[in-house]
């Protein structure tokens, strides 16, 4: 990540929050208290926050007026979590996918990582996110298609709280999706939006695959998204525990493995 999107990240934190940790920080952005505090002097030099000890606290008095903002963390903190690890799912995702196929891809920081691997791809692609048809639109030749709606900066995708858009009228074979946490309950998601969202986007596939790393697993946010009977293959690392996997398995998912790859903060 680089400095000024991880500085950028520190202040819309310390928007919702009002004061964070620098071991909050540090986890939500991926980086070494070095970095962190590094981050906090140059913003407090700025003016843009009151470094106080353990952490930083935003200005009283200065703070910018919030946008409206979906529930969930932010697209660049998501992307930079388990990386490497999110780019072999990624990549064993669009392994799935034949040329001249419709499929839809959900917004979100693993199914982002399918970019790379669509590159060479000639496929039809619909997808809320915007950064994923911004990278497929300069890198390759695959026809993209973007539903009507609002942006959401914070997480890069396009939502419309209306019924009737493009999504309709469009019919995959797979979709591709992403979430916060999979269990017992099913797919789970943090804003309701994203649920409304996702659901019409499911409608019009004939299959659904979820891409989630180990830490996703038994995990689960606020609302169930789908159920599990609605989930066709789950693609995920080998860190996942055997009672997780067993789970999927018993409500007849496919259940695909890739390697998790270790990684130290900067």
């Amino acid at each position: 990540m680089l400095e000024i999107q991880r500085q950028h990240l520190i202040l819309d934190i310390l928007k919702e929050k009002s004061f964070a940790k620098v071991s909050f920080l540090c986890e939500h952005l991926n980086s070494s208290p070095a970095t962190i505090r590094r981050d906090l002097t140059k913003l407090h030099r700025q003016g843009k926050l009151e470094k106080v000890r353990g952490g930083a606290q935003a200005i009283q008095g200065n703070k910018p007026i919030p946008d409206v903002q979906l529930q969930g963390s932010s697209f660049l903190i998501d992307k930079e979590r388990n990386a490497a690890t999110k780019r072999l799912i990624a990549e064993k995702a669009v392994s799935l996918c034949d040329d001249g196929e419709s499929i839809i891809i959900n917004g979100g920081s693993s199914t982002y990582m399918m970019a790379e691997f669509l590159a060479t791809r000639q496929l039809k692609i619909l997808t809320n996110s915007l950064y994923l048809a911004h990278d497929l639109t300069d890198s390759s030749d695959n026809q993209i298609t973007l539903p009507g709606g609002e942006i959401y900066r914070k997480q890069g995708i396009i939502l419309s709280a209306f019924e009737q858009d493009s999504t309709q009228h469009y019919h995959a074979t797979k979709m591709f999706m992403g979430t916060p946490g999979i269990n017992g309950y099913g797919v789970t998601e943090s804003d309701p939006l994203l649920v409304r969202a996702e659901q019409k986007l499911r409608r019009q596939a004939d299959s659904l695959i979820i891409l989630a790393d180990s830490s996703k697993l038994g995990k689960r946010s606020q609302f169930i998204c789908e159920p599990l009977e609605e989930v066709d293959i789950v693609v995920t690392d080998d860190r996942a525990e055997d009672e997780h996997v067993n789970l999927l398995e018993q409500h007849d998912i496919r259940v695909i493995v890739v390697p998790y790859c270790n990684e130290a903060p900067e």
